[in-house]
């Protein structure tokens, strides 16, 4: 079939490579204009965008696909389906109608559960053994289009979301291919999603990713690898910023009681206190340096016994 393909993160360049190694023809790429990155804020294509240029596909840029420029570009490249994969952008018609197979898209979410745009950081955060794939055609709701396809994946004790989207993305795009196999030899079979699971995972922001040092240890723990890579967990000392790297609960026989947030360096590293045991913290970027061992940052910073991480309640 002659293909466009939707995407823009890194994670999407992987099926853009997959289908382009199929015997689907990939006639062009659809993905968000450069945007600023860096500390310099420097206009920077899309992963996806690069990932094209290389592979000498044309490039359509846009965040607006249903207006009528870039529907008359789309038109015109006359595509049989559109893939999609973490596009970032609103599909709507005119634009939903013009593939005949439609838009198909790889959501890294087993649907209905998480549909959303953060749904591996969602499925973290809210502590699930399992999680996994799916494509779906795409309609008028949020991720509520038929299912064409799903595969599975553990959610392992220490994953990140980066960790665990970054092993989605490699394995996801098999399931793209063969999904657009089936569409177009005929044998694709959408299914209606069921009325119940339904979870949503809306985008996260700087307040998701506070840590409230009352919450149970067990909570904090899967909040800060949610929040790992993007957008960051932090809390504050003396009321500046503190970025924070994941945690490991540990028991707390042997170990001192601490309050909420209190700091205390031991043999195990720095500990800090939760709403139940204490966690161990193994990396820290104090306000204006780069990442660092937490228990190097506090021997340097010669904590006192009320030393403590401010345990205001995450918005």
């Amino acid at each position: 079939m002659r293909v466009v393909f939707a995407g823009t993160p890194a994670v999407a360049v992987p099926s853009l490579h997959a289908i382009l190694a199929s015997s689907h023809e990939v006639v062009a790429v659809l993905t968000r204009p450069p945007a600023p990155a860096g500390r310099k804020r420097v206009l920077t294509p899309s992963p996806v965008h690069e990932a094209a240029e290389e592979a000498g596909l044309p490039v359509i840029t846009s965040d607006r696909p249903h207006e009528p420029e870039t529907v008359e570009q789309l038109r015109a490249l006359a595509p049989e389906v559109c893939a999609v994969v973490a596009y970032g952008a609103l599909l709507r018609e005119p634009a939903l109608s013009l593939p005949p197979h439609g838009w198909i898209n790889l959501h890294f979410s087993l649907l209905p559960a998480w549909r959303g745009a953060a749904p591996v950081q969602h499925s973290i955060m809210a502590g699930d053994d399992v999680t996994g794939a799916s494509t779906f055609r795409i309609e008028a709701g949020l991720d509520t289009g038929p299912v064409i396809g799903t595969m599975t994946e553990t959610v392992r004790p220490w994953d990140t979301s980066g960790d665990l989207l970054d092993r989605l993305a490699e394995a996801g795009p098999a399931l793209l291919v063969s999904s657009l196999d089936a569409l177009a030899d005929g044998t694709a079979s959408p299914q209606p999603q069921p009325d119940e699971g339904v979870s949503l995972a809306p985008r996260l922001t700087a307040d998701h990713a506070r840590v409230d040092w009352r919450r149970p240890a067990i909570a904090i723990d899967r909040q800060i690898r949610g929040c790992t890579p993007a957008p960051g967990a932090w809390t504050t000392r003396a009321g500046q910023r503190v970025k924070l790297g994941p945690v490991r609960p540990i028991d707390d026989t042997g170990t001192p009681g601490l309050a909420p947030g209190q700091l205390s360096v031991t043999s195990d590293g720095l500990l800090v206190g939760t709403g139940t045991s204490p966690v161990r913290l193994d990396r820290i970027a104090p306000p204006g340096k780069s990442w660092m061992s937490a228990a190097d940052w506090a021997r340097g910073a010669r904590l006192g016994e009320d030393d403590a991480f401010e345990s205001e309640e995450a918005r």
